[in-house]
């Protein structure tokens, strides 16, 4: 995934990839099998690429060691992805202790709403990983249209579907119109 998403802000920001190994220093043909999957780079080269890419290093650091599934890639899931965004926090509740397995947990969100009740409630808190992979029927945060939503993820007939478990709450089909954004994955 991370080599996907190097390609995708290089081809974006329309620098050829000579260029990028000019500003980074890396050998082209590194710089391939890094775009590729071939090869990860260590945190220093990843860091020298975001400040050479003009982007935030967390974002990138984010997609290291995950690997997009066929479905993701016949869906363009990389397109969905944020690169030059982190988080915008207007109030700290506070500190909250993040379980052992849920190590890749990047914040805590508060739920907005019981879409997901049961399995979530609003008030409580879920575990959030920036960028996480969210499989075909997981559970993840979302932004549609100016509008922060947990919901499941379902890959269907070539669209993203957000289904909420509470039958309240209607499916969201994301249409070509929409402006949608996969934050990150959940965990419970």
């Amino acid at each position: 995934m991370l080599g996907n998403l190097i390609a995708r802000i290089r081809k974006e920001k329309g620098i050829i990839k000579t260029e990028l190994a000019k500003k980074t220093g890396i050998n082209i043909g590194h710089l391939t099998h890094i775009e590729q999957g071939g090869r990860n780079p260590s945190h220093k080269v990843l860091r020298t690429i975001a400040h050479a890419l003009g982007v935030p290093y967390q974002p990138l650091f984010s997609a290291y060691d995950k690997e997009l599934k066929e479905n993701q890639l016949e869906y363009h899931y990389i397109h969905y992805i944020s690169y030059n965004k982190i988080p915008a926090i207007s109030k700290i509740d506070g500190y909250i202790n993040c379980p052992p397995n849920y190590a890749n947990a990047s914040f805590a969100y508060k739920v907005p709403d019981d879409a997901m009740s049961p399995i979530i409630n609003a008030t409580s808190y879920v575990f959030v990983e920036i960028n996480g992979l969210v499989n075909d029927k997981e559970i993840g945060l979302f932004k549609v249209n100016n509008e922060y939503l947990i919901r499941k993820l379902i890959y269907k007939k070539g669209n993203f579907i957000l289904k909420a478990n509470d039958k309240k709450f209607k499916d969201i089909t994301i249409s070509e119109s929409d402006h949608f954004q996969i934050i990150g994955k959940i965990y419970l």
